[in-house]
């Protein structure tokens, strides 16, 4: 059967080269991604060039026992990161078995809280905003961020925690800005509440964007259910993100997805997301619509995948549309 959630190329499994040397096992995985690409609408993000690219990575792994827990490393090779390519993931963990694992996400890992968290929607492919939106969460985001996950009882916790946004250490006599400073927490609970359903909910928050002013944080909060019976799974998100900085609108944020197996090669999905970003002075409240669908067929370690988006008030700027009118890919993973 397909997993629907969703694959990123950092996270392609499979071993092309695996060795040991001073107890410590290298490997190196990756995957090969052509992709062909459109978009649309009233927000003039045509694509007028070359609808053709390649979304390719390598990803290299090394872990060792140190005797109190298994230190692992992740480093990934993306031919997008840069216009060169260049290192997309860059993080490390120490798994101590039952004291849980700790993580240093130093970029791009999305590792935990919310923001491991944010859309976990069952897909076939992309997330329903994928191209046109946004999902409304940041969370503590993925640079510089230490991390903790562990299960007790059943639940399993997701925190982070990281200071100055992620920045790194700045001289004292050179003037970091605000937004260098403060902190961001963040956690999130999941569990198996009956068979077939999981639930999770979590929250942050961020004092980085204080100028001085009381009050000035940034908090968020997410909660998600996903229920999954033979080949169908479907999912709802439900969440708030309420701005730090004065003058700034927060938002409400719900989505839900259905997606389903139509055989062990074929799978399909359809989602939508709404972002209503409130009322604040004279600015009426505007709510940004987002629908998705997804297709992907799998033979072996080679996919097809398509996706195809659009969303209303895009940007929360009434009127205006944006579609992503079609993503096609083929993929091969390499192992």
């Amino acid at each position: 059967m397909i997993n629907f959630k969703k694959i990123g190329l950092t996270a392609l499994t499979g071993s092309l080269v695996a060795f040991s040397a001073n107890a410590v096992e290298f490997g190196v995985s990756g995957g090969v991604e052509l992709t062909l690409t459109d978009s649309g609408g009233t927000i003039g993000n045509e694509v007028t060039g070359n609808q053709f690219g390649a979304n390719s990575a390598l990803t290299f792994t090394a872990s060792g026992d140190v005797g109190f827990g298994t230190v692992s490393a992740t480093r990934a090779l993306l031919d997008s990161a840069g216009v060169s390519g260049g290192i997309s993931t860059s993080h490390q963990t120490l798994d101590m078995g039952d004291m849980g694992k700790i993580s240093f996400d130093g970029q791009g890992g999305g590792l935990v809280g919310i923001t491991a968290n944010d859309d976990i929607m069952p897909t076939a492919y992309e997330e329903s905003w994928t191209g046109v939106g946004g999902d409304g969460i940041a969370g503590v985001g993925t640079t510089n961020v230490i991390g903790y996950r562990n299960t007790f009882s059943g639940i399993s916790i997701s925190a982070g925690y990281t200071n100055g946004e992620g920045s790194a250490a700045t001289a004292e006599s050179a003037s970091s800005g605000p937004g260098a400073h403060g902190s961001t927490a963040d956690v999130y609970l999941s569990m198996v509440a009956m068979d077939g359903l999981t639930v999770g909910a979590g929250a942050s928050r961020n004092s980085s964007s204080q100028n001085g002013s009381v009050g000035d944080e940034t908090n968020e909060w997410i909660s998600n259910a996903v229920y999954s019976a033979g080949p169908i799974s479907a999912g709802v998100r439900v969440g708030q993100h309420n701005a730090g900085a004065v003058g700034t609108a927060s938002q409400a944020i719900m989505g839900y997805s259905v997606a389903f197996n139509v055989n062990e090669n074929f799978a399909v999905s359809y989602g939508k997301n709404e972002r209503e970003q409130e009322a604040i002075g004279a600015t009426v409240a505007v709510t940004e619509e987002s629908t998705g669908i997804s297709a992907a067929y799998t033979i072996g370690a080679a996919s097809v995948r398509l996706h195809m988006s659009e969303s209303s008030n895009a940007a929360f700027v009434k009127g205006t549309d944006d579609e992503h009118g079609i993503r096609c890919c083929i993929s091969i993973l390499i192992t």
